[in-house]
């Protein structure tokens, strides 16, 4: 596609639907059907530069002016089963694919870092004396860790596990605001956490056994929060390069996109509450138990990647703002 020609040839009927818009307050019966079909005719236009185009300064614009015009238009909104619908099938997992390099890269810098410091731990005993007595440390290994997953009622555990990390989820969604700069440190801290513990397991020789605890709800549980922590520190970093969009829609829409995750996160963080309730502790065969953390992981890695990627192919940002109302009728 020529862009330049493009928008040479379309820009009148452009400014004229934004025109309309803004006057849509005083409009003549002829002004109405007029916007009902310019708004019709540049729905058309954006699919096509979606489909064609990688000038992202112009999707966008496109797409505000669009969003804007069928607000004017139809007044009302789609119903709330088929939001409901689109959230989960668009916008939702296409938030979440296109956040997927910055996920990668949270993912791995946090299990080296987890890995290294358990290593550091597990291999000097001057660094296990520092962190408690052998009696405190023996303590831990042999009864506290186990007793943690099964010591309160599954029903009680799976909310204050969910609350808990939940918590942790909400951190690096609610630091976006800060352009994402204090959720290293909040992964940091984390990720130490992993490192200490399970530098005490290993060092102990209960490392298989902290993994046969853990596997089952951490996988689908941390990979939760990678996720949130990825999509704000995307936030920050969007907004620090916009590229060739203006800074502000870029943030209005990144924005939009990080509470898209974080109503997303809340029923992942749900579900792995419940894994780490009723699947860790139960008397089930470990690798039966890893096996189930495998299979929730792998279905959340392929709900993602499959609706993701289709609404990306078909150029949809799952912006909130962007959510299709009453298709209008002229």
């Amino acid at each position: 596609m020529d862009v330049d020609a493009f928008v040479l040839a379309h820009r009148e009927t452009w400014n004229r639907l934004d025109y309309l818009t803004k006057h849509r307050r005083s409009l003549t019966g002829a002004e109405i059907d007029e916007l009902v079909d310019l708004y019709q005719r540049v729905s058309t236009h954006l699919s096509m530069v979606r489909s064609s185009s990688t000038d992202s300064a112009l999707t966008g614009r496109l797409s505000a002016l669009v969003a804007q015009a069928r607000a004017a238009v139809t007044g009302a909104h789609a119903p709330l089963s088929k939001e409901f619908v689109r959230f989960w099938t668009v916008s939702f997992p296409v938030v979440a694919y296109r956040a997927r390099y910055w996920w990668l890269a949270t993912t791995v810098i946090f299990v080296l870092v987890s890995i290294l410091i358990g290593m550091w731990v597990a291999g000097d005993p001057e660094v296990r004396a520092s962190i408690g007595t052998p009696e405190m440390i023996d303590q831990l290994v042999n009864h506290d860790f186990e007793s943690y997953y099964s010591e309160h009622a599954a029903t009680a555990f799976a909310l204050q596990v969910w609350t808990n990390n939940a918590w942790i989820a909400v951190q690096c969604i609610a630091y976006a605001i800060l352009l994402g700069i204090p959720i290293p440190l909040v992964l940091w801290i984390n990720a130490v956490n992993v490192g200490v513990m399970g530098g005490l397991m290993f060092g102990a020789g209960k490392g298989a056994f902290m993994m046969g605890l853990l596997l089952p709800h951490g996988l689908l549980e941390l990979g939760a929060v990678f996720l949130a922590g990825a999509v704000g520190m995307r936030l920050g970093w969007s907004v620090i390069a916009p590229g060739d969009r203006p800074r502000g829609q870029v943030l209005a829409e990144q924005g939009r996109a990080v509470v898209a995750v974080a109503a997303g996160l809340v029923v992942m963080l749900f579900v792995s509450g419940l894994i780490e309730a009723f699947v860790t502790p139960s008397p089930l065969p470990t690798f039966l138990r890893v096996a189930i953390g495998v299979l929730a992981l792998g279905l959340f890695l392929g709900y993602i990647g499959y609706f993701g990627r289709r609404a990306d192919r078909a150029g949809d940002s799952g912006d909130l703002a962007d959510a299709p109302d009453v298709v209008p009728t002229g």
